[in-house]
């Protein structure tokens, strides 16, 4: 029941998070929000494809990337490529990068990863949960720095160069 109420509570800040701090901009165009302005990212708890459960408050330290998205969102499929190819080349340097799907089932999902070679884990939110009605547009990107605060948010796809920039000015944060 412990492990319920955790997932549930985990759903619930995200839901409140999406609703609360969701960008004012047009599709992460704006700059990254300086250090002392930053809200901070509430825990975020789920399992991912493999029953593993992954937690954002594990990733203190480093610069995580968390990506909102679907199978079926043409937006996701053209930016799941890049981010990918930056996992990859972040790899032991500081980066962790992790999507959540908000498809139904998790089919489309497995077969997504596979075919779009995704090295990341694949969060699965439960069915109930609150997030399919809380995120606003797909994908929604979160990047978070590496005390845990938001420091951008972009909304629809966003550009592998883009975020490149993004990440290695947050790497650079002492």
């Amino acid at each position: 029941m412990k492990h319920a109420s955790q997932w549930i509570w985990g759903v619930v800040a995200v839901a409140a998070l999406v609703f609360i701090f969701r960008p004012h901009d047009d599709g992460g165009s704006g700059e990254i929000t300086p250090a002392l302005r930053r809200k901070p990212m509430p825990e975020v708890a789920m399992r991912d494809l493999h029953g593993a459960t992954w937690k954002l408050s594990d990733r203190r330290g480093k610069v995580t990337l968390v990506n909102f998205w679907a199978s079926w969102c043409p937006p996701c499929r053209r930016e799941t490529p890049g981010f990918v190819r930056l996992a990859n080349a972040y790899q032991g340097r500081g980066l962790d990068v992790a999507g959540i799907s908000m498809d139904d089932t998790d089919a489309p999902v497995r077969r997504f990863v596979q075919t779009y070679h995704v090295p990341y884990p694949v969060l699965l939110p439960p069915a109930d949960s609150p997030l399919a009605s809380a995120i606003q547009s797909l994908p929604t990107t979160f990047l978070i720095d590496k005390q845990g605060r938001i420091a951008k948010t972009y909304t629809g796809a966003a550009t592998e160069n883009e975020v490149r920039a993004d990440i290695d000015r947050l790497l650079a944060e002492q």
